[in-house]
């Protein structure tokens, strides 16, 4: 470790203490040089995760604007915000562990969806729906299916009747029905 003041590159540690809730060490040195006393920190280095939007642009991930996004589809639904900070947190630490540090902003957008399914149903629709690009009605359905057919997967009662249909109307004409099916 260079001094500050002289550069001497020899130190000697006098004290070392964990800081900032244990994810640094604080080390207070002594240059061999001069005798002037410093003080350092050593972190861990994460690598900086890349990636790759839809059109093929490449930016660097960012913590805030995937919960900003998750925030917004949690919107009125009860949800903690220091729990969804936690869910951020899991898929940052998720992508840490990962050998490859360039991932496709699709698998981002899947493996939130994996945490949003089961914590709300609602936030997950809507996450998925931006997510996804829903063009219309058909979207949804397909989706509140497949995430019907993961609940049924996993032992859990059906939300959705067997079969159903849902009616669009705009200024008293019946516009259109769709039938749901499981």
């Amino acid at each position: 470790m260079l001094c500050p003041i002289c550069q001497y590159t020899n130190s000697r540690v006098l004290e070392s203490r964990s800081a900032e809730s244990g994810k640094s060490i604080r080390r207070r040195r002594e240059c061999m040089n001069c005798q002037h006393r410093f003080t350092t920190y050593e972190r861990i280095e994460f690598v900086t995760i890349t990636v790759i939007k839809r059109d093929g642009k490449k930016e660097s991930f960012n913590k805030s604007k995937l919960l900003r996004g998750i925030i917004r589809s949690c919107e009125k639904t009860g949800i903690e915000a220091s729990q969804l900070e936690a869910v951020v947190n899991q898929i940052y630490v998720e992508l840490q562990g990962r050998s490859q540090k360039e991932i496709t902003s699709a698998e981002i957008g899947e493996i939130v969806l994996s945490k949003l399914s089961g914590i709300s149903e609602v936030a997950y629709i809507r996450f998925a729906s931006v997510y996804r690009k829903f063009q219309g009605i058909r979207d949804f359905v397909d989706t509140l299916n497949h995430l019907q057919n993961q609940k049924d997967n996993l032992g859990f009662t059906a939300t959705l009747p067997q079969s159903s249909e849902i009616s669009l109307q705009q200024d008293g004409l019946d516009c259109k029905t769709a039938k749901v099916r499981n």
